[in-house]
């Protein structure tokens, strides 16, 4: 096996055994020791892979949830992009729930926040060549910024108080907001 393929599974391991400890009690409370223990691995390893706890539930979650929604060609399958972080939120509400309630709303879009900008910036700039045209830096920032902000908050929202909310709904909402505001940012001005 490629010390590829074995970092990997270390990984993978570590992260199953967060999340059976996470089904028991908080986030803050795990430690290092009894992943270490829960995996049968060596401090060493488990600091080679990962600088922290913190580290091991971001590459947990980009793992299971982002690098996944990255690969949907957000021009076209961006509902179907939704759907799919819906169904991860809803399969994984004690884990999500459990991180929100140690670490709060705050550091939870912190953890999102570095990858749906990058997901958004990528959608932004799809559209863009799509209406073959060039938005302003500083604006490409802003519109990029303002879009994360606000689906990472939806999102969370949705983990607090999903069940209270209709999904089909949301999702249209999600879509037609994000597809009606692009298409007015970027549609060229008349005359």
């Amino acid at each position: 096996m490629k010390h590829y393929e074995i970092s990997l599974n270390t990984k993978k391991m570590l992260a199953a055994s967060l999340k059976k400890f996470m089904a028991k009690k908080p986030f803050s409370k795990i430690t290092v020791s009894e992943l270490i223990a829960d995996c049968d691995i060596n401090r060493n390893t488990f600091y080679y892979h990962f600088e922290d706890i913190y580290a091991l539930l971001r590459w947990m979650l980009e793992t299971e949830a982002i690098e996944v929604v990255k690969q949907f060609d957000l021009i076209t399958d961006y509902e179907e992009a939704i759907n799919f972080v819906m169904d991860y939120v809803e399969a994984n509400d004690h884990i999500l729930n459990c991180a929100y309630d140690s670490i709060g709303r705050e550091e939870m879009k912190r953890f999102f926040y570095p990858e749906f900008t990058g997901i958004i910036s990528s959608l932004i700039q799809s559209a863009e060549e799509n209406f073959h045209l060039k938005l302003e830096d500083d604006y490409r920032q802003f519109v990029t910024e303002f879009y994360t902000e606000a689906i990472a908050g939806i999102l969370i929202n949705w983990l607090k108080d999903g069940s209270s909310r209709n999904r089909e709904a949301t999702v249209r909402f999600i879509s037609e907001t994000m597809r009606k505001s692009l298409n007015g940012i970027l549609a060229p001005e008349p005359g």
